[in-house]
């Protein structure tokens, strides 16, 4: 298949779509000052994110644990990072804390640029989180999302190759009929090891202090944009 096969267009969500850093640490920090605890709420979310959500999935990849959801593995690891500082916020407080993941700003151009990819093609996600919190976070954020493929619904996480697979299955594609858009290179290569198609799309701030980004464009992608109003640009929209 050539790329003017390309039918639909996924797109990895946290980070890539979602200003995931910026907004948690915001309501950490309101959070906490409302106690008059004192944190370092940039480690606060960093540890949250890498620790939690992105080693949590990588147990469950592993074998070591059971599946679960990105809400559950956030609440897991929000409930440890408080008792750390000696547990500040009641139950209530600590729920409504864990649905910031559920209400994510978007970077400038995501809604606008969503929008324009949607002209041509089918634009759905293509996430690790789960579906409840992906449509409360397209509602928040404005996001168009044409559908929604969510880790729960496919019964795997990125980056097993099934998650890929079952994605173009869902959207009744070929694997080349369908484009990843990521801000993560090991995303896109796993995509691409299962015949999709990949677009890489840099996102500078949302690495933090514990993932050196790698934001050099790289010939094997068959797209590298700037923002996804680039992305639209370089693919006719």
């Amino acid at each position: 298949m050539t790329l003017s096969d390309v039918q639909a267009l996924t797109f990895d969500v946290f980070g890539t779509v979602v200003d995931w850093r910026t907004t948690v640490i915001r309501e950490v920090s309101t959070a906490l000052a409302a106690k008059g605890v004192e944190a370092d709420c940039e480690a606060f979310a960093d540890r949250w994110r890498f620790e939690g959500y992105v080693g949590g999935i990588q147990a469950i990849r592993r074998g070591e644990r059971a599946f679960t959801t990105a809400d559950a593995l956030h609440c897991e690891k929000l409930d440890e990072l408080l008792a750390g500082l000696g547990s500040p916020l009641d139950g209530a407080e600590a729920a409504e804390l864990n649905r910031v993941w559920h209400r994510l700003d978007p970077w400038p151009d995501s809604p606008g640029g969503l929008g324009r990819l949607r002209t041509r093609f089918i634009v759905s996600t293509l996430s690790n989180g789960n579906l409840a919190l992906l449509v409360n976070m397209a509602k928040h954020s404005g996001l168009p999302w044409d559908c929604f493929l969510s880790a729960d619904l496919l019964g795997h996480f990125k980056s097993d190759p099934e998650t890929y697979r079952s994605a173009a299955r869902a959207l009744t594609l070929e694997p080349g009929q369908v484009m990843m858009v990521a801000a993560h290179k090991a995303d896109l290569d796993a995509a691409a090891a299962c015949g999709l198609r990949t677009a890489f799309v840099p996102r500078p701030r949302e690495h933090g202090r514990i993932s050196p980004p790698d934001l050099e464009y790289e010939d094997r992608f068959d797209f590298n944009a700037a923002d996804f109003h680039d992305l639209a640009a370089q693919l006719g929209c």
